[in-house]
């Protein structure tokens, strides 16, 4: 069974559901969304369209890194990068929402030496991301989330 072309045409769907955690997780202010059974911690991630210039919200798994948080830019091992991967290069101040703490963050990707340090902990805390990297072949970025 080929997951990649399922998980493309569920997206519809998918995109549904996301949009009702990301809608709990704001009126709850976290209460329902930040931790699910089973995932490591969601944060809600705004970004800003590269051509658009459009304002979207992403829910996405994240770690800790001291005070600074990391996102995977994994989408599921697809080709391509997501979407708010590419905005964040164009437009890398922003805000996510942590819990009931909205921070104002900038994004920068991660140096190859904090990839080697970070990607251990990033599989540690979801072991499909190691999964995601063998059906991809492009090597899949971690972004750190620096407060502002």
């Amino acid at each position: 069974m080929d997951y990649l072309k399922l998980a493309d045409r569920s997206w519809p769907v998918l995109g549904r559901l996301m949009d009702g955690h990301m809608y709990l997780y704001r009126a709850t202010h976290g209460l329902i969304g930040h931790r699910i059974p089973g995932l490591p911690p969601m944060l809600l991630l705004d970004h800003v369209g590269a051509k658009s210039g459009v304002k979207r919200t992403a829910p996405l798994l994240y770690i800790r890194d001291g005070d600074d948080v990391v996102i995977v830019a994994s989408k599921g091992g697809f080709p391509k990068h997501p979407a708010w991967f590419h905005n964040l290069r164009a437009n890398p101040d922003t805000t996510v929402q942590i819990g009931s703490e909205r921070r104002a963050v900038r994004a920068r990707i991660a140096t190859p030496q904090e990839r080697e340090r970070l990607w251990p902990k990033a599989v540690a805390a979801y072991h499909d991301y190691a999964r995601y990297q063998q059906r991809t072949d492009r090597e899949i970025p971690l972004v750190i989330l620096e407060r502002r």
